[in-house]
């Protein structure tokens, strides 16, 4: 797909939003890979996330360092549960002007090695729920900031999988992977896809 077809506007914002479970008992889970994510993309920005009337909490500024005037984004966490994550993201890209092709959305990913990146647009959702709540409400055509959690072992059910924390040996380097995620994510927005899947997409 010819990213320079989609160019974006380059005053608009992009939507950065991580995937996840709100509320304490999910908070180390796998599938809340991507809340977490964007919880360190907030830190870099130094701000704190804010309720919004879409049913998700928010947080504006730009990427890089003060002052650079790089690209400006909306972090999001979908405050519904992952199922229906369709409807608070479509709100805010309604809301603040986003079009899909301004839209990264960043997830656990079953098919990957733990802590392995692939960066993508568009595609199927791959049985990931909240890919296919959002897809419903805005078609396929956005970016994915994929988290590799690797397959559960044995016969265990994939969704006692990630609804389960992360094991002690992963929880040891997760927030190396985090931290190389959030750097992926960037990098996508100021970029390029091209770029960034060259340099992360292990």
């Amino acid at each position: 797909m010819n990213d320079a077809a989609h160019a974006p506007a380059p005053d608009g914002p992009w939507l950065i939003v991580g995937l996840g479970n709100p509320g304490p008992g999910y908070a180390a889970n796998r599938h809340n890979v991507g809340f977490m994510v964007v919880d360190l993309l907030a830190r870099r920005l130094g701000g704190g996330f804010k309720a919004h009337r879409s049913r998700a909490a928010v947080l504006e500024g730009r990427l890089g360092p003060p002052g650079s005037g790089g690209p400006r984004v909306v972090l999001a966490k979908p405050m519904s549960f992952m199922n229906v994550s369709g409807g608070p993201t479509g709100a805010l890209c309604s809301f603040y002007g986003v079009p899909p092709s301004r839209l990264v959305v960043v997830h656990d990913e079953l098919d990957i090695d733990y802590g392995v990146l692939r960066l993508k647009r568009g595609g199927g959702d791959n049985g990931h729920n909240g890919l296919k709540s959002i897809t419903s409400a805005l078609g396929r055509d956005y970016y994915r900031v994929r988290f590799g959690v690797g397959r559960p072992p044995g016969r265990m059910d994939v969704a006692a999988f990630v609804l389960k924390d992360f094991s002690t040996t992963e929880r040891k380097d997760l927030d190396y992977h985090v931290d190389r995620a959030a750097d992926a994510a960037e990098a996508l927005v100021s970029e390029g896809l091209e770029r960034a899947q060259s340099r992360y997409n292990g």
